[in-house]
């Protein structure tokens, strides 16, 4: 259940003592990264592994020490079950001695670990996780949350694609808190902006035979909407074609989707699915270069999670470096104050309550025809820029955003 992939890297020390700042302080003499993630279940494939070896990346591409002490990445499958979340947090803060904790990549497990590690002034950034009360009313100051959140997702997606052709959904949710959360962001928007909520059903997370719920949509959906991730996905996509959804001109719309998942399923099944993705492969040159060095080690390029899992750890890296310390809280606020710059981040700012203002990319998946590649899967439709969809700072119910 614990792993620990700790290759110490410890070397020749890179920085003077003139580079840094005054009373440097690292508790233990090292800096302990953790990737606390689902590497046994159903979001395996779209973060497990794969986010462990983009952490590997960042620290790489930083050096073998911050702040003249050596870093180590760790790692921990919580299995998706919020009872082995919370025992192996604790765990490795009271025996292992870990300063932050990246991914996470299931917002219940999120929001029950969050508090316990502010009160060990420890940092949590979460990733693949997107419950929006994150940053809303579960907020801390030792807390980011990183690539995408429920409210942002509701409307990038439902605003690209609202349209007379695509006005009546119908949702197929996730029983658990980043579905329930994505429910409810999707319902408010499409409401404010005149499409129809039809219908919506929750499904057991795991679920294999999606027919029961697909039956529920009826003729009237135009859109069918999948309030889920990973496997459930997957599952899901494949029955609605099996079903002649696709065919009947039904328009699926995915806000937790990625590369791997339609490579699973295949173009002929998924084309024509539209999702935001904070990466994509073959976007631009930059992107391209770290898909390389990432599939060298997973035999794939990088999923837009396990990419946002370089860009955290890379960020709080630099933030121990300027701050001099480990200290959570005040990392935190380093890590606000710095622009987050990096292969697929350009001068991104942390904001007050931890959100990232991410913009997003809006994409397709292509016809089989169009592809070139094995992993050429994607069409770049747009980018949203982030405060075209992220909720205003001043709408938050964090406390931390009241002083701004």
């Amino acid at each position: 259940m614990l792993t620990t992939l700790g290759r110490l890297l410890a070397g020749a020390t890179l920085l003077t003592a003139a580079a840094l700042p005054a009373h440097a302080q690292i508790s233990n003499d090292t800096v302990r990264l953790v990737v606390l993630n689902d590497q046994s279940s159903a979001y395996s494939d779209t973060s497990g592994r794969g986010s462990v070896v983009a952490a590997e990346l960042a620290v790489e591409d930083f050096g073998p020490t911050v702040a003249g002490k050596p870093i180590q990445v760790l790692s921990a499958d919580h299995q998706n079950k919020v009872d082995i979340a919370a025992t192996l947090v604790k765990r490795m803060i009271d025996g292992d001695n870990a300063d932050a904790f990246f991914d996470i990549a299931n917002s219940g497990v999120s929001l029950a670990i969050q508090d316990t590690i502010r009160q060990a002034n420890r940092v949590v950034v979460h990733v693949g996780s997107g419950n929006v009360d994150l940053v809303g009313k579960a907020c801390t100051p030792n807390s980011a949350l990183w690539l995408y959140d429920t409210y942002a997702l509701a409307k990038g997606l439902a605003t690209a694609l609202l349209s007379d052709r695509h006005k009546r959904w119908f949702l197929l949710t996730a029983d658990y808190a980043f579905g329930h959360a994505m429910q409810r962001d999707m319902t408010e928007t499409l409401r404010a902006r005149g499409g129809e909520v039809t219908g919506a059903v929750r499904h057991p997370l795991n679920t294999m035979d999606f027919s029961s719920f697909l039956l529920q949509g009826g003729a009237n959906m135009q859109v069918l909407a999948l309030l889920n991730a990973g496997a459930d996905t997957t599952n899901a996509i494949k029955q609605a074609y099996e079903f002649g959804l696709i065919r009947q001109g039904v328009k699926l719309a995915v806000p937790i989707f990625t590369l791997v998942n339609v490579k699973g399923i295949g173009p002929e099944i998924a084309q024509g699915t539209t999702f935001l993705a904070g990466y994509y492969w073959d976007r631009d040159d930059a992107s391209r270069a770290f898909a390389r060095r990432f599939e060298a080690k997973m035999g794939r390029p990088p999923t837009h999670a396990q990419a946002a899992v370089y860009s955290a750890v890379l960020h709080y890296l630099k933030a121990v470096q300027a701050s001099g310390t480990d200290a959570g809280d005040r990392v935190m606020a380093k890590m606000k104050e710095l622009p987050v710059q990096d292969f697929m981040t350009t001068n991104a700012q942390l904001r007050a309550d931890g959100r990232l203002m991410r913009d997003m990319l809006l994409v397709e998946v292509k016809k089989p025809s169009e592809s070139r590649g094995p992993w050429d899967l994607l069409h770049v439709r747009a980018t949203i820029a982030a405060a075209d969809m992220i909720q205003p700072l001043a709408e938050s119910q964090c406390p931390l955003a009241r002083s701004q």
